[in-house]
């Protein structure tokens, strides 16, 4: 209680977790509200690129669909997708590092030499090259984006075991008999989840925001998928006529990855006071 009690009081970190809290219940449930269920993938020609009205509070775009009805369809797909990114990414950076962490072999040293080539790639260029080598597809983009992240889950669990491998508590678990992969996900795994989840939380944004990139440049999701990458991709050709075309789906984006990044400054701050942001 005294955790959440500290972290509700740092403003910031509160805010975010309004906006992630708000943006989860319309994932959740927004689809079963939207206005126009019916017609978000259907051409309507004659309702084309009309701008914010009582019938249509977003507008419609250049096929005539709800652009209100494609935002809320939309956020389920940004947050599905950033959760198996980092759900992937995670596992197998947590795994990697582990390995590489707690021995001194040479796997260990090929698995941190092939961390540092990954990271020394801008994360977006990686992922579009990957996803480029793939062929266009959200699965495609989903792929290319946990190459592209999972190094730096791998580097922070390899940081951690190396400096926990030489703690107290590991000598007593080697002379009780504790075998290397008991101690490594039982007991010094533990004792990281709390830089992970900062790293996973940002990450989420991150990954949204990456997504959309890719589907802007036509390599993430196609149509006639509600993405708002997508969607400000194919607004860009109106603009500025139709500014409520690329306008909303780009809060969208804003307010989702800013909320993701807020809980993780929040969650930072509590995880190591000395990184607190000046106020």
């Amino acid at each position: 209680m005294l955790i959440i009690r500290k972290f509700l009081h740092d403003i910031p970190a509160a805010v975010g977790l309004l906006i992630v809290f708000m943006v989860c219940v319309v994932a959740a449930f927004g689809p079963m509200f939207v206005p126009y269920p019916d017609d978000a993938f259907a051409i309507n020609v004659l309702s084309r690129l009309q701008p914010p009205s009582a019938e249509h509070i977003f507008g419609t775009d250049n096929l005539g669909r709800d652009v209100f009805t494609r935002v809320i369809l939309g956020t389920r797909s940004a947050l599905i997708t950033g959760l198996i990114v980092v759900i992937a990414a995670l596992l197998i950076g947590v795994t990697l590092g582990l390995i590489a962490g707690y021995s001194n072999s040479v796997p260990s040293h090929v698995i941190m030499r092939v961390t540092d080539v990954f990271l020394s790639i801008p994360q977006l260029l990686l992922a579009l090259a990957i996803a480029q080598l793939l062929g266009a597809g959200k699965a495609s983009a989903m792929i290319a984006l946990t190459a592209a992240y999972w190094p730096f889950f791998a580097r922070i669990v390899y940081a951690d075991t190396r400096r926990l491998k030489s703690s107290l508590f590991v000598d007593a678990l080697h002379s009780l008999g504790a075998g290397r992969w008991r101690i490594m996900f039982l007991h010094i795994l533990p004792n990281s989840l709390s830089s992970i989840i900062v790293r996973a939380t940002v990450g989420l944004g991150f990954t949204i925001l990456v997504a959309a990139t890719l589907a802007f440049l036509g390599i993430g999701a196609a149509p006639p998928d509600p993405d708002w990458g997508l969607a400000i991709a194919q607004a860009r050709l109106y603009l500025p006529t139709a500014w409520w075309f690329s306008l909303f789906p780009g809060i969208a984006i804003f307010l989702t990855v800013l909320g993701f990044n807020l809980i993780g400054d929040g969650l930072r701050d509590l995880v190591d006071p000395r990184l607190r942001r000046s106020r």
